[in-house]
């Protein structure tokens, strides 16, 4: 039997507010008003939009639609709840997931219903509205132009692909940005002194409240669940203090011992390595993900991976640098969580992948050289001929132009006196390099004018 989504709502804010000790922290720590909402500072300062939608800067409460567009965890929920609220409007929750065109017919018909009977409007939040295709974003028009719903819909993906233009065009866009470790410190706070919340039963450790921090990830309701976990925990056990070791039991994940900005950071991240190069694929991902449960920055690991995909493998796998390098971009587009799996797919790949030095040995002997002095002047056959006076000086005089000799490679010196005849590249025959390796000796003898 389905319930009528107006109606189950209601019931359940009743429920609250006749047990609110019975409801999750999570929810008895529901911002009533837009001054306790955490984060989001370009939302909440005076006479901005969303104040102007409550009816805050002394104009009346507005009704216009809105589009939050942001990732999870970071209030869209709670800044629809508190529009309602704050406009004293009828609150209903429809998730995109579960919800279709029937569920929301239901909802804009008891809205029109309730305007009508005892004259209450309703805010309908629709979460996840990417996931409704455009017919069902087109049912919401109606409700939208004829404002019988107050709409507040939800997204994790870019509304200018997810949204139907006609609805997004009603409608409100307000960006939500991630909400930093300092949102979430203070949010904890408020939790374990608020009456509705803790109510100073219990304190929190310092190394403690950083790995609550760690496993949110960026995400009030997980860091408020995980603090509820832990702190009764710690009152069934009679400390008046939550420790580490509490969290640690309550969450089921281990606290890393890792400094981002210590030895652990530069010596993990050298095992990573380490690991790499020496084909251990399994250290390689453990110490992969040491650095992603430590909350490491993932673009940090993907410019570790590129650079061992130049130094460690080079010619030998010449697709290691082109996947290091994709492996980078995805990270830099859709972050933790996701990108946990794009640097495990890239580290089995390099770790797994033939090695050679080669090249990282090559260019550090040219350098040293060009350090030392051992430049000498460019061969006059190779210099610049195209400008006026270049022929007096003997330029571009008595240069072979590849492309015209059979095998495009023509014998004619190509490097400085100071360094003719030394070979600063000696190929491995590791993987793909073993190609180059039979490739250069026979290039070297062209050039020197030996061999046919």
């Amino acid at each position: 039997m389905s319930v009528e989504p107006d109606l189950f709502t209601a019931a359940a804010e009743e429920r609250q507010e006749k047990d609110p000790a019975g409801s999750p922290l999570a929810v008895r720590m529901r911002p009533r008003t837009l001054d306790e909402v955490v984060g989001q500072r370009h939302l909440l300062k005076p006479g901005s939009p969303l104040r102007r939608l409550v009816g805050e800067s002394g104009g009346p409460a507005g009704a216009s639609s809105v589009i939050l567009w942001g990732p999870p965890g970071i209030g869209k929920t709670t800044l629809a709840y508190v529009v309602s609220k704050a406009t004293d409007k009828r609150f209903v929750e429809l998730s995109a997931i579960t919800a279709g065109v029937k569920e929301v017919r239901a909802v804009i018909d008891g809205a029109r219903r309730a305007v009508g009977g005892y004259g209450k409007e309703t805010v309908l939040f629709l979460d996840e509205i990417h996931r409704f295709s455009k017919a069902q974003q087109d049912s919401l028009l109606p409700a939208v132009e004829n404002r019988w719903v107050t709409l507040i819909a939800a997204t994790t993906e870019n509304p200018y692909f997810s949204v139907i233009s006609p609805l997004l065009s009603r409608s409100l866009l307000l960006t939500l940005e991630p909400l930093t470790d300092e949102d979430l410190r203070g949010l904890l706070a408020r939790a374990l002194r608020d009456e509705r919340g803790l109510g100073g039963a219990v304190t929190l450790a310092e190394d403690a409240e950083a790995h609550l921090l760690r496993v949110a990830g960026g995400d009030a309701r997980r860091a408020l669940t995980a603090l509820e976990a832990a702190a009764g925990a710690a009152l069934d056990k009679g400390e008046p203090e939550i420790t580490l070791g509490t969290v640690e039991e309550t969450v089921d994940r281990a606290a890393v011992t890792y400094d981002r900005d210590g030895d652990q950071h530069y010596d993990v991240a050298s095992a990573l390595i380490k690991s790499i190069r020496g084909s251990d694929v399994d250290a390689a991902l453990h110490y992969l993900a040491r650095m992603i449960e430590a909350g490491e920055d993932p673009r940090f690991i993907a410019r570790r991976l590129m650079i061992s995909a130049s130094e460690d493998i080079g010619l030998a796998d010449p697709t290691a640098l082109p996947l290091a390098v994709a492996a980078a971009q995805a990270v830099a587009m859709i972050g933790f969580p996701e990108a946990a799996l794009t640097l495990g797919h890239a580290t089995v790949a390099l770790a797994l992948a033939p090695k050679s030095n080669a090249v990282t040995n090559a260019i550090f002997a040219a350098r040293a050289d060009v350090q030392k002095g051992l430049a000498g002047p460019v061969p006059p056959h190779l210099r610049d001929g195209h400008y006026k006076g270049a022929a007096k000086l003997g330029h571009a005089q008595g240069y072979v132009y590849p492309h015209d000799v059979p095998g495009a490679i023509a014998a004619q010196q190509y490097a400085p006196d100071a360094i003719h005849g030394k070979r600063y590249y000696e190929p491995t025959r590791y993987g793909a390099e073993a190609r180059y390796a039979d490739v250069v000796e026979k290039v070297r003898e062209r050039l020197r004018g030996e061999g046919g």
